[in-house]
């Protein structure tokens, strides 16, 4: 009897998770299908489980192809479960390649094709459908998502759009994912949502359309280059009861939001001043460091390093200054923003050619709070105060590179579930446009 092993989470159990046990079923005699604990998917980074384990068991009982079903519960597990049940082949979906190579040494390892163009239909009355998204850009930040998405439950990438046809051909090809190429408008017709990662200079544009079609959006920074446009979409997204998220992930990582929360709690006093930095080296031949009008430093990060200070100080700031280093093309390279308020006031520097420490520093009236490199991840911060042996460390969890966490919040808010938007407010995201329309005009003027 050639015996074959499985595991997954099945939440929302829908005809994907079914192909894919039916084809595990058809690689041998015999099937054992593991089903993770809710504890295990936490630990692990897997987020937005809606059914508990006992209904996902059942919903793999009920297919009627698993001959035994086990519950994964831990870190190693694996390994142990092929030699206690003299496993002969383990298998998991193809968004998986190489991830579990390591067990080929117990036993053989196959990929399983995913199923194109997943229906959202469940197998079951479900609480909610899946999410099918659909990416506009095909290039790093557009592959990255797909990897995120694995880790979140209730959605599925069915289809991308990019007008270039051979980076579409590439993306297709690699990821086995259909990309259209000829009109958006019927790219639209086959998602609920989309994910926009495209030139900055194309955000608003394909924003609009989306929420005009009836489509949530979570858009790249900057979702727009004027506040009149971004308060366009967004009381168009609320009056069409439509979630619209601006992609700066930060704002959705639990650790960005504990801190915020401590620094909001008065352990640290009244805060005076917060200064972030978010700079890197990036390639000479990258869109940043070549595209002088919708690139550069400020565009590409400036989002990240105004979202503290806007968390914490407020959007009613007084003045604005701007200081840019540009290159021989014209390129903001390096820039810092200077920031007013009543009684405060904070620093936003960015740079794609000139490396600086890239760290958050939040100044109280009774300590501060410090978090290093890359606060953006918020992995680890400390609080410190006049007394130097007073010191107290900080380590929130934190899994892959923070892309989960955004696409979590918005299938809850697109389920219902989410808190209102609070960890990135319409009103906030409004604001940074404002500011980055204050940088266009500040450029435009010193060119």
């Amino acid at each position: 009897m050639k015996k074959v092993i499985t595991y997954g989470t099945y939440d929302l159990f829908h005809q994907g998770h079914y192909n894919l046990l039916k084809r595990a079923k058809e690689l041998g005699d015999y099937l054992i299908v593991g089903v993770t604990t809710d504890h295990f998917d936490e630990a692990r980074g897997k987020l937005n489980v809606i059914d508990s384990t006992l209904e996902r068991v059942e919903n793999v009982r009920k297919t009627g192809l698993a001959d035994k079903i086990i519950i994964e519960e831990y870190d190693g597990q694996k390994i142990e479960d092929i030699q206690r049940y003299g496993v002969d082949i383990f298998t998991v979906g193809s968004d998986w390649i190489g991830t579990f190579d390591y067990l080929n040494d117990y036993c053989d390892v196959v990929y399983l094709e995913r199923t194109p163009n997943v229906s959202s239909t469940q197998l079951r009355e479900g609480r909610f459908d899946l999410v099918r998204m659909g990416i506009v850009g095909t290039g790093e930040m557009g592959t990255r998502l797909l990897e995120g998405t694995k880790y979140v439950s209730g959605v599925g990438v069915v289809s991308a759009y990019n007008p270039e046809k051979e980076n579409a051909a590439v993306f297709e090809r690699e990821y086995d994912i259909p990309c259209i190429t000829e009109s958006y408008e019927v790219f639209l017709e086959g998602v609920d949502a989309v994910y926009i990662a495209s030139p900055n200079e194309t955000h608003f544009a394909y924003a609009k359309a989306a929420l005009e079609n009836g489509k949530h959006v979570l858009c790249e920074k900057p979702l727009s280059f004027t506040k009149n446009e971004a308060e366009s979409l967004y009381s168009y997204a609320k009056e069409h009861n439509l979630v619209l998220l601006e992609a700066i992930k930060t704002a959705y990582c639990p650790g960005f939001q504990q801190l915020i929360n401590v620094a909001k709690s008065g352990v640290i006093g009244e805060i005076r001043d917060v200064e972030a930095a978010f700079t890197r080296i990036a390639d000479e031949d990258s869109r940043e460091r070549t595209d002088a009008e919708f690139g550069g430093s400020f565009l590409e990060f400036g989002g990240y390093t105004l979202l503290p200070i806007f968390k914490l100080l407020g959007i009613d700031y007084k003045d604005v200054h701007f200081y840019t280093m540009k290159d021989e093309n014209g390129v903001d390279i390096y820039t810092k923003v200077y920031l007013e308020y009543e009684q405060a006031i904070a620093t936003a520097k960015t740079g794609v050619a000139v490396k600086s420490e890239g760290q958050l520093v939040i100044s109280g009236t009774k300590g501060y709070i410090l978090a290093e490199s890359p606060w953006w991840l918020t992995k680890k911060f400390v609080v410190r105060f006049e007394d130097p042996n007073k010191i107290e460390t900080y380590n929130p969890v934190f899994k892959g590179d923070g892309l989960r966490y955004e696409v979590s919040e918005f299938v809850s808010q697109i389920n219902g579930r989410g808190k209102k938007g609070y960890k990135l407010t319409a009103e906030e995201a409004i604001a940074m446009a404002e500011v980055t329309e204050k940088y266009m005009d500040y450029k435009k003027g010193s060119m």
